[in-house]
């Protein structure tokens, strides 16, 4: 797949951090030669420019060729950032087609063109909305820490992850329905929200020596304020953190053991309701005349019916339009979300549940001034943290750097590979949010077709901080059906792939879960604990060193951590792709089945000869093991395997002319 290339890495644009005014160097690279042209479909390349689209009127800039290096033919522009998201694409000029090459008469002695987007190239003029995109934000906004985009999450439901011996003495509320460790999870209600095992935050801390052997480096919790629920999204503050769960000096000691090993710890908080036992709508139900009463969507002057998360009466949604609500929630040093990032918390960020549906009710949409008021805040304490936003679905329109850094969504990601790499027709009910709860059966075209679709709208840094997450704490695992073998190819793609690979709290021992509740399993560790001739221990120790085996593979390559991407070859059955920067590249591939797929040597930047010295750091058949065979033959690098396969190459990085 030799085609002409742009991405919003550093090797095609000169600064990830523009400032409004600021004029920035993008490049686009085309195979050199004879190639070139033939993968235009043009006889020659003549031109290449620049349309951007300021002010939404389209304006067009002349590209330079600075040179050739290693195949490729090196073109750079110039694009004044005159808007905060500032979108441009290139277009590929050749030379006037006769009648012949343009299908028709008509066409004759026109300029032949080609488009080049985030969504690849076009014979006919592209959508603005897919346009690559420059961001520049705001002081009080900031830019995501650098920290992101080189970031390894585990997720941590906390009262099904580890329990410590202090729970034994704590007293359960009367809504909770007492489960032994070992029990296992009941999915029917009432026992669904309120089955609780008392796993808390001191457990947590126990366990961060296994987070730090996997290489985790950022620890997500979910809720930690009280709630009437197992999950805590109901929440009936926001002020202290749940006794439940070890109280305020768990978290304390939570955070100052996970900091001490080089992990952060972001929180969880919900924005779009609160539990109906929360203080504020106590007041607001009771006391009609109250301020509190504000912060709510009543259906009657009684305050007696209200709006609700999805109709759940136990989920009443805020009326964003508050202005108390905003001073005590989001707004300045003395609000919820700057309480818990400071001192003695010290959280390093958010993630927002249900973000998409935050300040939107029928005509009123507050979501972008709720969002750009959080990040304002957090600017405001601690510019070195994240806000991650829930958008499980198509969330390109509000992630366009003015607030969020990276979205939690299953369009990108998850539901294209679980299409790929499931047994098709499975079932998946809960958040995954698959029509019909059953899982599509697809192609790597489709995969690759879809994932495309749905990261072209992201600015290339939110798209750095996107979760690549095989599954959450409100889908059903990955590994209940995903296809023999496919889990090392999943978790491969999600450590390879641009975007935060993602690790919820059990997946490393290969548990399971056809829905959300049910994959909150708590984590067995007596039985891990023992020795390993009990089968399932060990297999689930071998799919633990597989996990920290690929999270180390992605946390030692630079070029996995912030650098482009190029895909090499899209098969039915097999994705070939590259990352690269100035430092290294790496090539990738994975397979649902038996392949076998060519390359030139061309394509990786190389000389004849050249593939022999790439590196194998995962999968590759070395040494008479088995794995993916590579070989290089006359300007041609041939990969195969049988069966489900992954693997990965280092070889040197891109040099520019």
């Amino acid at each position: 797949m030799l085609a002409p290339h742009h991405d919003g890495s550093p090797l095609h644009v000169s600064t990830q951090t523009p400032a409004l005014g600021e004029t920035v160097r993008v490049r686009l690279r085309v195979p050199a030669g004879e190639a070139g042209p033939a993968g235009l479909g043009l006889a020659a390349l003549e031109a290449v420019s620049v349309r951007s689209n300021p002010n939404h009127e389209p304006r067009f800039a002349p590209a330079v060729l600075l040179g050739e290096h290693g195949g490729w033919a090196w073109w750079q522009a110039e694009v004044e950032v005159e808007n905060p998201v500032h979108g441009y694409r290139f277009l590929l000029t050749g030379p006037a087609a006769d009648a012949a090459g343009a299908g028709d008469a008509a066409g004759a002695g026109l300029p032949a063109q080609r488009w080049l987007n985030a969504t690849g190239l076009h014979n006919i003029e592209p959508l603005d909305a897919e346009d690559f995109k420059l961001v520049a934000s705001p002081a009080d906004i900031g830019a995501p820490p650098e920290w992101l985009a080189s970031s390894v999450l585990y997720q941590v439901f906390p009262d099904r992850f580890a329990r410590s011996a202090a729970a034994d003495g704590r007293e359960l509320p009367e809504w909770a329905i007492a489960a032994t460790w070992g029990d296992p999870v009941d999915p029917e209600p009432p026992a669904r929200s309120t089955q609780f095992y008392g796993g808390d935050l001191d457990g947590v801390t126990e366990r961060l020596g296994h987070l730090a052997d996997l290489g985790v480096t950022l620890l997500y919790l979910t809720p930690v304020f009280a709630g009437r629920s197992n999950h805590r999204y109901d929440a009936t503050n926001f002020d202290a953190v749940d006794p439940l769960l070890g109280g305020d000096e768990a978290l304390v000691r939570l955070v100052e053991a996970a900091h001490a090993r080089g992990i952060r710890v972001i929180g969880d908080l919900t924005s779009n309701h609160s539990g109906d036992a929360h203080e504020w709508f106590l007041a607001a139900h009771h006391h009609p005349e109250s301020p509190e009463s504000d912060f709510y969507y009543w259906k009657d002057a009684a305050n007696d019916g209200y709006e609700s998360w999805l109709g759940v009466p136990s989920l009443p949604k805020f009326n964003w339009a508050s202005a108390e609500l905003r001073r005590r929630f989001i707004e300045g040093s003395d609000s919820v979300v700057a309480r818990w990032l400071k001192p003695p918390f010290n959280l390093d960020g958010w993630r927002i549940d249900v973000a998409n549906m935050t300040g939107r009710l029928g005509a009123e949409d507050l979501n972008a001034e709720v969002r750009q008021t959080i990040r304002r805040t957090m600017v405001e304490v601690n510019p070195d943290t994240i806000l991650l936003g829930e958008s499980t679905n198509d969330a390109a329109s509000d992630f366009q750097g003015d607030a969020w850094h990276g979205a939690m969504t299953y369009t990108t990601f998850t539901r294209p590979l679980w299409s790929w790499l499931m047994r098709p027709g499975s079932e998946a009910a809960g958040g995954i949010g698959f029509a019909g709860n059953r899982v599509p059966s697809y192609t790597g075209r489709q995969f690759h077709a879809a994932h495309t679709r749905f990261v072209a709208g992201f600015p290339w840094r939110t798209r750095l901080g996107t979760l690549n997450a095989l599954n959450t704490h409100d889908t059903p695992r990955f590994a209940t059906s995903a296809l023999p073998g496919a889990v090392p190819v999943a978790l491969g793609l999600s450590v390879t792939l641009p975007g935060i690979p993602v690790v919820f709290a059990g997946d490393e021992f290969g548990l399971t879960g056809v829905d959300g509740e049910a994959s909150r399993t708590p984590i067995p560790w007596p039985l891990l604990e023992q020795d390993r001739a009990v089968a399932a221990a060990a297999l689930a120790q071998d799919t633990a060193r597989l996990y920290a085996e690929l999270i180390a593979l992605r946390r030692g390559q630079p070029a996995l951590n912030g650098g482009g991407m190029r895909w090499l070859h899209v098969g039915d059955d097999v994705l070939v792709f590259v990352r690269e920067s100035e430092e290294n590249s790496v090539l990738v591939t994975a397979g649902r089945g038996d392949f076998s797929v060519t390359i030139p040597v061309a394509a990786l930047g190389l000389a004849a000869g050249g593939a022999m010295g790439l590196q194998p750091l995962f999968g590759a058949e070395v040494a008479g093991a088995p794995g993916v065979q590579l070989a290089e033959s006359d300007g041609e690098i041939r990969l195969s395997a049988h069966g489900p396969s992954f693997a990965a190459w280092a070889f040197s990085g891109v040099k520019m002319p």
